[in-house]
């Protein structure tokens, strides 16, 4: 196995952008760990420690709820909220308030958070749309920029700041390099958007989040606060599932099996030629698999190291108990 050579080991609770060769490398030339499902309260007491133990990238499961006209924030209930985030916003407030908040108190703990640590490293939140928008109830593509913009104001990295420089598309921008440096990132979030399972197994659902977004940023580049991800590992250029050709110049962000990513069937040489964003999710399943919640220190950082060389941008699993020894690790990618 591939020893890990680490560019940067995030010190301290909050986590730095990195330093040295860390901190001038591009996001897109980077490989760092992620945590799935950090909102749940088996994976972190509160949301804020998931902020605070160096992931790179944590996720949050969300449901349009029509009847409450709310963002639910729940693994499994759609009218309920079933979470670590608390209904605090304020940094004095945080780990000491009730649980089982909204999408719009997860935000307030972002916020609070980042009021504590301003130059934190970046952190990507990837968002599942569990049954996918609801614009009808008023739960859209605007009504979520909406809710971030209002929440998180100008911390979030979006697609118009890849752009800014007067690149007509986020393929035009990664392409050219424009992704910023991780320095230059501290103490900012980025948001990726992803179908969810219950949207992907309703056959009478004919919209999924990634279409319904890439057409929203699309048509608001300026506005829009997230990136929409092509989801599922695939041989080749994967946005060739979208008829729309027009479509597909609006996604940099890939998601999709570890497994399938390392097995050797995929050039995932490609997304690193052009600075694309890659998520390897469920790190530990690649051969040999390794134990997805604890393994030793030294087994999760051979495997993110093995998935660095297979060009992953973030290598996702259950590691919550690892850091920041092993969340705050920033290796070279490729």
């Amino acid at each position: 196995m591939v020893a890990a050579v680490v560019l940067a080991a995030v010190p301290g609770s909050a986590g730095a952008a990195g330093s040295g060769a860390a901190a001038g490398a591009a996001l897109s030339a980077t490989t760092a760990a992620g945590v799935h499902n950090a909102y749940e309260k088996g994976t972190f007491t509160y949301f804020v420690d998931a902020l605070d133990s160096g992931a790179a990238l944590v996720e949050l499961d969300v449901w349009a709820d029509s009847l409450s006209r709310r963002w639910r924030v729940s693994h499994s209930n759609p009218f309920g909220n079933d979470n670590n985030c608390e209904y605090a916003d304020s940094p004095e407030e945080l780990r000491g308030q009730v649980r089982n908040q909204d999408l719009g108190s997860c935000l307030d703990n972002i916020r609070a958070w980042h009021d504590a640590n301003p130059g934190h490293r970046p952190i990507v939140f990837k968002v599942e749309f569990k049954s996918g928008f609801n614009n009808r109830a008023g739960l859209g593509p605007d009504e979520f920029d909406a809710l971030v913009r209002g929440k998180l104001g100008d911390m979030v990295f979006t697609p118009a700041r890849l752009m800014a420089g007067g690149h007509a598309t986020p393929d035009d921008a990664a392409r050219a390099g424009a992704w910023p440096s991780r320095e230059a990132l501290a103490g900012t979030v980025m948001f990726e958007v992803i179908p969810g399972t219950v949207e992907q197994s309703n056959p009478t659902d004919t919209l999924w989040t990634d279409v319904e977004y890439a057409r929203h940023l699309r048509a608001a580049p300026s506005t829009a606060q997230a990136f929409p991800a092509v989801l599922g590992a695939e041989a080749g250029d994967p946005r060739t599932r979208y008829s729309d050709t027009s479509l597909r110049p609006w996604f940099v962000v890939f998601d999709g099996s570890a497994g399938s990513y390392a097995a050797g069937g995929i050039d995932t040489s490609w997304y690193a030629r052009n600075n694309y964003l890659l998520v390897m999710t469920g790190a530990h399943s690649v051969a040999p698999a390794i134990d997805a919640y604890n393994p030793t220190e030294q087994q999760a950082l051979d495997r993110l190291a093995l998935l660095a060389g297979r060009h992953a941008s973030f290598a996702t699993s259950d590691w919550s108990s690892l850091r920041p020894e092993v969340l705050g690790t920033v290796l070279p990618r490729g």
